[in-house]
């Protein structure tokens, strides 16, 4: 439970990504759980399970290949799993707070629930800066700027992808 609470602080902006617990056992349940609601998103969003299928499993192989090369570039691939592991459980986190709110926002198409989106996918954004910050030691404006490809290379990667297959 401690392990939890450690990689919980850094969705809040708290702890150091380098420093988190090395822990093989939450790592493949975070990624069995992101695989499970990205998929569930994507077959919501997308409607035909097969494509969705592909996109989820796209997106998880650019997320770790993306996460890998900038270890090995940085020559910190021996924290792989701790911060992998931030991604994945704080896309998670998120994640748990996306769905009420997308659920919402189908159903009623209300404004507020457009902004609360917003405002979800901004944290998860901070988040994403934050765990390549102190993972590179970079400044704020550089980690953004990674972040964003992140998010490039990740999802619109995997749709990108899907629609080849």
């Amino acid at each position: 439970m401690d392990i939890l609470r450690e990689y919980w602080a850094v969705c809040w902006l708290q702890n150091d990504p380098l420093e988190l617990p090395r822990s093989p056992n939450l790592f493949k349940n975070s990624l069995v759980l992101y695989f499970v609601i990205g998929y569930l998103l994507q077959a919501n969003m997308i409607d035909d399970p097969i494509e969705s299928l592909y996109e989820i499993i796209f997106q998880i192989i650019l997320m770790l290949m993306f996460i890998g090369i900038m270890l090995l570039l940085n020559k910190t691939l021996y924290v792989y799993v701790q911060v992998t592991t931030a991604f994945l459980f704080s896309a998670n986190i998120i994640s748990v707070f996306v769905i009420p709110v997308m659920v919402w926002l189908t159903v009623s198409e209300d404004i507020y629930s457009y902004y609360l989106f917003a405002l979800l996918l901004a944290w998860y954004y901070a988040i994403v800066s934050y765990i390549i910050k102190y993972t590179l030691d970079i400044n704020v404006a550089a980690s953004m700027v990674l972040a964003l490809f992140y998010f490039i290379a990740t999802y619109l990667g995997a749709f990108a992808l899907g629609q080849v297959v």
